[in-house]
């Protein structure tokens, strides 16, 4: 973090030519920024991203795993026949019950599925029965290269290691009684075609250890979308789709087994599938998740949902999530590559917040056409194939937990929870980091600007006065180089004011130097440059000051206008009386901090040699922090006349 806000600095000063005390402060505010959002469980790759976060207006995010928890539980097996069952327990843990159903009507029909759904399985699920569960030793989703995953069970530690749904099929065989490593031994595996999102099925070849169950000597298991694997059965019962379609509509996302006797592991599956069932598994919301989705709508962050699951099952969970009601507001991979081809899509992408059954590489699609809607577009992802979508984004954003590290590599931000939630909480952070900015170079310029002018207007004019026909200038180059500096960086502390999540996006395309904050620097330069010189005037010509006298008493107003201008900065729209100073103990400390600072430049001789200081009369201090609120009222008068006739847009 250090380090980047070095190379900002560093680039800033080099490539724009900025001043090396401003980039500081400026990168400084990142920093911080940075820090903040690292507290919410989000660790940064790319310093920019924090502060782009506030322009964010679409959130594109995968389902599994960051939408719901990614830790599938069958609920409800239905085969072929129709016969249908209704599974127990939780998570990975192989601890329930297949209940329901006929078993004797269904023979050996629900011992083929199982078996299918064992074998054709990637994943591995044991129970240690030497170890029994401790305190803290709690079950959770793993990561499916974390070997290590553990789940107390009554009878010992559960653990597994693969993918969710292929743990969520051994958890159902283990219901069943059936270990994987005794079904294997069995059928031992000749050959495997992986899955695939574009194929949408996985097929593993075994020998049938002659058992006679096979005439063809090859028995090929088949697990995948429900309407790509019907389409390879040759005795497809009517209504399958229906079944499959109604476990969907209750929010499961549904696999359709089949297998068949082969003579080889050639890859030739039309028509010669025998349909086995379909099994239903829940992936519950995350908690907190509704509850984002909805902080999301009210700072006007659109949300869409991308999957691979089925259309109906996708609408399910939008249902809750509140991102959809109707089919008709769920888009399918085909819908995309259409959209595509007419060169439409970035319009559809603009209406449809939820995308079912599609592929990695339409994700990019997605991405893109919504940037050419002109959204400003944060992404989430965790495989290889999200990289493309990641390095696309506005704002890439990978999963800590479950993502690959291509995905990391790829993006900017890194949810270490794999939680949506936290991305809206990173959001309200960068929004912040926006608003910080804004006001350390509203400070920094408005004062800067305002010493400019002073010293411009006594050289262009010669006014005040002329001594000894030289111009007096009003400060000294040494004294106008240490007025500011503690307070700049102190505001880059400050915390936010309060409904940050309620304001619309800024626009990708908004200067930070916008209207308002040219109003508010000139204004406020303005005031303070004027009403400095009169001072300084009326010291010269009426109260009949020296001039080292004249100098000392404005550097010290200056100060005070610096210290009070940043109670002004401190919100662009609120009352500087309504925000409480010690709601920000570093903002307060640094003001303190420099007038400190002044003080013993006051009274500390080699100082007082160095700036020119000297003590200062309480009396004429009380009447220089007087004239200092000038300052104050101008500001006051300026959020009042722009909350009435602009709206209070930051507020």
């Amino acid at each position: 973090m250090v380090v980047s806000a070095g190379l900002i600095a560093i680039g800033g000063v080099l490539l724009r030519g900025y001043g090396w005390v401003d980039m500081f402060q400026f990168s400084v505010a990142l920093a911080i920024a940075s820090s903040r959002v690292s507290g919410r469980g989000v660790i940064v790759r790319r310093l920019a991203a924090v502060e782009g976060l506030g322009s964010c207006t679409l959130i594109a995010s995968d389902k599994t795993g960051t939408l719901t928890c990614n830790e599938l539980t069958v609920r409800r097996v239905v085969l072929a026949s129709g016969i249908e069952f209704s599974v127990t327990g939780e998570g990975y843990a192989g601890e329930g019950k297949i209940e329901g159903g006929d078993r004797h009507a269904s023979g050996t029909e629900l011992e083929d599925l199982l078996r299918t759904a064992i074998l054709c399985n990637e994943a591995e699920l044991e129970c240690d029965t030497d170890r029994t569960a401790v305190a803290g030793d709690t079950g959770h989703t793993p990561a499916a290269e974390d070997p290590d995953a553990t789940r107390p069970g009554t009878g010992g530690v559960w653990s597994w290691q693969g993918d969710p749904t292929d743990e969520a099929l051994l958890a159902l065989g283990r219901k069943a009684g059936l270990r994987r490593s005794e079904v294997t031994s069995q059928y031992p595996e000749e050959h495997a075609v992986p899955f695939e999102s574009e194929r949408q099925y996985a097929a593993t070849f075994h020998s049938c250890g002659g058992d006679g169950s096979s005439a063809e000597g090859l028995l090929v298991c088949v697990k995948g979308a429900p309407e790509k694997v019907l389409a390879m059965c040759g005795d497809a019962v009517p209504g399958a789709h229906r079944a499959a379609e109604a476990m969907a509509s209750d929010g499961l996302r549904v696999l359709a087994l089949a297998d068949a006797g082969v003579a080889s592991t050639e890859e030739n599956f039309d028509g010669t599938l025998r349909l086995l069932g379909f099994v239903g598994m829940i992936d519950p919301l995350r908690p907190g998740v509704v509850e984002a989705v909805a902080a999301c709508h009210d700072a006007g962050i659109g949300v869409s949902m991308i999957t691979g699951d089925h259309p109906v099952t996708a609408l399910a969970i939008a249902r809750e999530l509140g991102l959809a009601t109707d089919p008709g507001q769920v888009a399918t991979g085909k819908d995309v590559l259409e959209h595509t081809q007419e060169g439409t899509l970035a319009d559809f992408v603009a209406l449809t917040r939820v995308f079912a059954r599609i592929a990695p590489t339409q994700k990019l699609d997605i991405v893109e056409a919504a940037q050419a809607a002109g959204h400003f577009v944060a992404v989430t992802g965790d495989g290889v194939n999200d990289a493309p979508a990641l390095r696309q984004a506005n704002i890439g954003v990978a999963m800590g937990a479950a993502g690959t590290d291509v995905a990391r590599e790829a993006a900017e931000l890194v949810i270490t929870d794999d939680n949506i939630a936290t991305i809206v909480s990173a959001v309200e952070d960068g929004r912040v980091a926006y608003d910080n900015v804004r006001k350390v170079v509203f400070l920094l310029l408005s004062t800067g600007l305002a010493e400019v002018l002073m010293l411009g207007a006594v050289v262009v004019s010669g006014w005040p006065a002329v001594h000894d026909g030289s111009i007096i200038l009003p400060l000294l180059p040494v004294q106008a180089l240490v007025t500011n500096g503690i307070q700049d960086v102190a505001l880059a502390f400050e915390p936010a004011e309060g409904n940050v999540l309620l304001r619309p996006p800024r626009p990708p395309s908004e200067r930070i130097f916008d209207r308002l904050m040219l109003e508010r620097t000139i204004l406020s330069a303005l005031v303070m440059s004027i009403v400095g010189l009169a001072a300084f005037h009326w010291m010269l010509e009426y109260a009949d000051w020296s001039v080292e006298a004249s100098r000392n008493a404005l550097l010290l107003l200056v100060v005070f206008f610096e210290n009070m201008h940043v109670g002004n900065a401190r919100s662009e729209v609120a009352s500087i009386f309504r925000l409480s100073p010690l709601r920000s103990p570093i903002l307060l400390t640094g003001v303190l901090l420099a007038l400190g600072v002044h003080v013993l430049a006051m009274y500390m001789p080699w100082l007082q040699r160095v700036l020119g200081t000297s003590p200062i009369p309480v009396p004429h201090v009380v009447l220089l922090a007087g004239i200092a609120l000038t300052v104050v009222l101008a500001m006051e008068l300026h959020k009042v006349y722009w909350n009435r006739y602009h709206g209070a847009l930051r507020s």
